[in-house]
């Protein structure tokens, strides 16, 4: 009986705590909320009545919901054809993006051009470059053409400035595939677009989602080019149209209906992301191991 006694004290499992462990989840739970909070107090400002939002002190939770501000946003501007002005813009320069720079990063990767090393720097810097400091450059090219107040006023530049990172991350992919894969599908009588449409692309989609959405998510969110070469209302995108909300007067500042504009604004982006994450997940970590 002694014995059986000793056995069962020496099996019990001791509990050990891991101070590391412990300090890396308080961090990361105390960084999670440093990123949520505003997001919380956005969504919390736009469910508020006007009386909650100016009380003094503060009032954090409020005990009355609303959605009137969501509402006017409806009632007194026409807030639908903005997200719809602004899905077209993103989506159709997102598409552009993928098409234009697909090829492009197959040729840097399998082709054995002249002055490669130099391509690919000059890529590589127009990716670090500033796109604000072409908006000058771009005013004078949409007069010239006359594209102010039309899609493609926005569409081409938002493509151009998104382009070179397509092309850096697509590479990266293309140069990760073996090349008994395109060869195989030679002797199968691909040729080089339907190789490249039907077999590679399918293959590297990883790469297609991160950087469609990283340009969904650009082209959604830009503002300067928005609001300097859009002026006609019906055309205007999300984020100058929330920046021009107004209140009843010209002293009042609207809170509540632009808060509820930016969670509009804000919540397809979220599930975009949130849907593709794996996917960004995984060209993102393949893109930075090689390329």
């Amino acid at each position: 009986m002694s014995i059986s006694i000793k056995e069962t004290k020496q099996t019990k499992p001791k509990l050990k705590y891991s101070y590391k462990k412990i300090i890396l989840r308080v961090s990361i739970v105390l960084v999670v909320t440093f990123f949520l909070l505003p997001i919380l107090w956005q969504i919390l400002t736009s469910l508020k009545v006007n009386e909650d939002i100016s009380a003094i002190p503060t009032i954090y939770f409020p005990s009355r919901l609303t959605l009137d501000h969501y509402l006017e946003l409806f009632s007194r501007r026409p807030f639908a054809l903005y997200i719809l002005n602004s899905a077209l813009v993103s989506l159709i320069s997102t598409v552009l993006c993928l098409a234009i720079g697909s090829p492009a990063a197959y040729g840097l990767a399998r082709l054995k051009l002249p002055g490669e090393s130099i391509i690919l720097a000059g890529i590589l810097v127009i990716t670090l470059f500033p796109y604000v400091l072409l908006f000058l450059g771009l005013l004078e090219v949409i007069k010239f053409f006359n594209l102010g107040n039309n899609y493609l006023a926005l569409i081409i530049p938002y493509t151009a400035i998104n382009l070179p990172l397509t092309i850096l991350v697509m590479r990266s992919f293309f140069q990760q595939l073996p090349r008994d894969l395109e060869d195989a599908a030679k002797i199968d009588g691909y040729n080089t677009l339907g190789m490249l449409i039907n077999i590679l692309l399918p293959l590297t989609a990883p790469a297609l989602v991160t950087t469609g959405i990283l340009t969904f998510i650009f082209a959604w969110n830009e503002y300067i080019f928005a609001l300097t070469f859009i002026t006609q209302e019906s055309l205007k995108t999300i984020p100058v149209a929330t920046a021009q909300l107004g209140g009843a007067t010209v002293f009042e500042i609207p809170y509540g209906p632009i808060a509820a504009a930016t969670v509009l604004g804000t919540f397809p982006l979220v599930l975009l992301v949130l849907f593709f994450q794996r996917r960004i997940v995984q060209g993102l970590t393949a893109g930075a191991v090689k390329g």
